[in-house]
C-alpha cells in the first residue's frame, strides 16, 4: 500500500508540473502567440469605450477598437482578440489571476498601480470633471461644499481624487458607471465625478446632462500587463505607435470620442 501511496503521489506531483508548466519559461508575449489569442479586459457600461449592445451582445468602443488593432498588428487578425468583462476592482485581480493578458479599460496610469502591473504608454489623456443635471448650481469642483453628494464609482482614481479636492462632500461609491448614473438621475446624488472622456458618454446617452467645469486631474490611460512582462508591453507600445503613424489611432478617435455637451 506504501508503494502504490508513492507511486501515486509521484504521479499526481508529475503530472501537476506537466500541467502547469505548458508554458513554462515563456513570456507573456510567447504565451499569447502560442494560444493564438488576446484576452483583452474591458468595461461593458462605460458609453464610447466599452459599452455592451444588448441588441447583438457585442462590446463596442475606442478601447474596444485599439484592442483589435492591437491583436491584428500583433497576431494577423483583430479577430483573435477576446472581451472579458471587468469593473475598476476587478480589472488588476482578474490580470494577477491570468483570467485576462491585458486591460484595456480607461485605467488611469498612477505610481501606486505601478507597483501591481506593467504600463504601456499612453494611450488616451483625459481628465476628471463633473456630472450635473442641467440647471443644477454645480457648475466647477469650487461649488462642491459640505453636504454635497457626489458619486463615484469604487477602486477608481476618481473616488480618491474627489476626497482630496473636496474633502467636505459626501462620495458615495458604486460597482460601476452605469449604477452611479442610474443613482445621479434618480436623485441620489448631486453629481456624478470621473474622467471627462467617460462622461461624455454619459451626457451622449441622455443630452439632459452636462459636463461642467475644467478638469481638475490629469488622468493619462495606459494598458495594462502583469508585472514583468517587458516583451508584451514592448509588442503594444509598438502596436500603439505604428497605430498613431499610419492614422489608424486617429480614425479610432475621431469614430468614437465625442466632447461636445
Amino acid at each position: 500500500m506504501l508503494s502504490v501511496l508513492m507511486l501515486a503521489a509521484c504521479g499526481s506531483k508529475d503530472g501537476s508540473n506537466s500541467s502547469s508548466g505548458s508554458n513554462s519559461g515563456k513570456n507573456s508575449l510567447e504565451a499569447i502567440k502560442e494560444k493564438d489569442k488576446i484576452v483583452f479586459g474591458v468595461k461593458n457600461d462605460t458609453r464610447l469605450f466599452g459599452l455592451k449592445d444588448p441588441k447583438t451582445g457585442n462590446i463596442e468602443g475606442f478601447d474596444i477598437d485599439i484592442a483589435k488593432e492591437i491583436t491584428k498588428i500583433i497576431l494577423g487578425d483583430e479577430s483573435k482578440a477576446e472581451f472579458k468583462e471587468v469593473t475598476s476592482k476587478t480589472r488588476i485581480p482578474m490580470l494577477q489571476k491570468g483570467d485576462i493578458d491585458a486591460i484595456v479599460a480607461t485605467m488611469t496610469i498612477t505610481e501606486e498601480r505601478k507597483k501591481e502591473v506593467d504600463f504601456s504608454d499612453v494611450y488616451f489623456e483625459a481628465g476628471q470633471a463633473l456630472l450635473v443635471k442641467k440647471g443644477s448650481p454645480i457648475k466647477s469642483i469650487d461649488n462642491i461644499k459640505k453636504g454635497t453628494k457626489v458619486l463615484a464609482v469604487k477602486g477608481s482614481t476618481s473616488a480618491i481624487n474627489i476626497r482630496e479636492k473636496a474633502p467636505d462632500a459626501t462620495v458615495l461609491e458604486f460597482e460601476n458607471y452605469a449604477e452611479a448614473f442610474t443613482a445621479l438621475k434618480a436623485g441620489q446624488g448631486d453629481t456624478l465625478t470621473t474622467d471627462n472622456a467617460i462622461l461624455y458618454g454619459m451626457v451622449d446617452e441622455d443630452p439632459s446632462y452636462q459636463v461642467v467645469g475644467d478638469i481638475f486631474t490629469d488622468e493619462p490611460y495606459g494598458i495594462a500587463a502583469k508585472k514583468d512582462s517587458p516583451e508584451l508591453v514592448k509588442a503594444i507600445n509598438d502596436a500603439l505607435k505604428e497605430m498613431k503613424d499610419n492614422g489608424k489611432y486617429d480614425e479610432i478617435y475621431k469614430k468614437w470620442i465625442k466632447t461636445s455637451n
